[in-house]
């Protein structure tokens, strides 16, 4: 029998609850945790009880407790996980370095750019926070949306393409042990590089925006992104920037598997072709797009991974013109 494990969750957006779901149904007492500015959603999961989910997953998801305190949240975890877009990363960061011991292991789901090496930082001028183990995760486990506040559609889980770099290395096989108790086809990655090159978000997210903008403001949320957005001209502007991309691993030594193969393992697509792969994918049918521009598809995955990933491609003495 696997051993029962205190999981703290902290975030209460879709990624959030249904990885509170999954590791609640797998047997796991867990915990949630926002900050005040966000209560609607842990307010109702506090109110239920738990969280309901549907969808590749299904059932209600029993939560041990759904609060603004972090300090409940954390106290006694095995495993905190921090999930939630990239500028969430920071502000966690501080809210828990008071709080976090050195034999806790802190996941930051997914890292995003730089997710482990922020929290690392912050957590530095802290004694107990600067002994524990900081890992991240390469992308968010789930295509999921929340359907209302407390129930959660799981559109997919991830049957592999996961990758788990810690800090520090020595003592990832605790990490990836722990983590593969509900994630069990997680790989090690090489270090952070990989994990951060290997977020395939800014890759596809900005190429459908951009050359969908019009639709998506017409279409009010109607559009569907993936089987609607990605035409063949727009899987060629994905496959461009993805080329680029790997280039700067190449650079630094690390090896990126290119999304469309990756979207394969993953278990979205059953193609591994930019130009058709996304639009028949299983695990992205009936995803809507935002109904604004003014989305983290834009302001998270441009601001965060592609001008990183263009500063990064600068130092290198690379050309990027398709990133730029």
């Amino acid at each position: 029998m696997k051993k029962k494990m205190k999981i703290a969750i902290l975030g209460s957006g879709n990624g959030a609850c249904a990885a509170a779901a999954d590791w609640s149904l797998a047997g796991h007492e867990v915990r949630m945790f926002d900050f005040e500015q966000f209560p609607k959603i842990i307010e109702a999961i506090n109110k239920n009880g738990g969280v309901s989910v549907e969808g590749e997953l299904s059932g209600f998801a029993p939560i041990a407790s759904s609060g603004h305190s972090i300090e409940k949240a954390v106290i006694d975890a095995d495993m905190i996980l921090a999930i939630g877009p990239a500028f969430s990363t920071e502000p966690f960061a501080n809210a828990i370095k008071d709080y976090i011991s050195p034999n806790q292991i802190y996941v930051v789901c997914p890292g995003s750019f730089g997710g482990a090496l922020i929290t690392k930082k912050n957590f530095m001028s802290t004694k107990s926070a600067s002994a524990c183990t900081i890992c991240e995760s390469s992308t968010l486990p789930y295509a999921a949306r929340i359907i209302e506040p407390g129930v959660v559609k799981i559109f997919l889980k991830l049957k592999g393409g996961l990758f788990l770099s810690t800090i520090p290395k020595e003592q990832g096989e605790n990490a990836i042990k722990a983590f593969r108790t509900v994630y069990p086809h997680t790989q090690k990655a090489k270090n952070v590089m990989q994990t951060m090159l290997q977020n395939s978000n800014p890759v596809i997210h900005p190429s459908v925006m951009l050359l969908n903008a019009d639709a998506i403001e017409r279409s009010k949320g109607e559009l569907l992104f993936y089987e609607e957005g990605v035409t063949p001209s727009v899987g060629k502007l994905i496959k461009a920037v993805d080329v680029e991309r790997i280039m700067i691993a190449e650079k630094l030594g690390v090896e990126i598997i290119p999304d469309a193969e990756l979207g394969v393992l993953q278990g979205y697509m059953t193609e591994a072709s930019y130009k058709y792969g996304y639009a028949s994918a299983p695990g992205f049918k009936s995803i809507t797009a935002p109904d604004t521009l003014n989305n983290r598809y834009l302001t998270e995955d441009v601001g965060y991974g592609l001008v990183f990933m263009s500063d990064l491609a600068e130092k290198l003495g690379l050309a990027v013109p398709m990133i730029h």
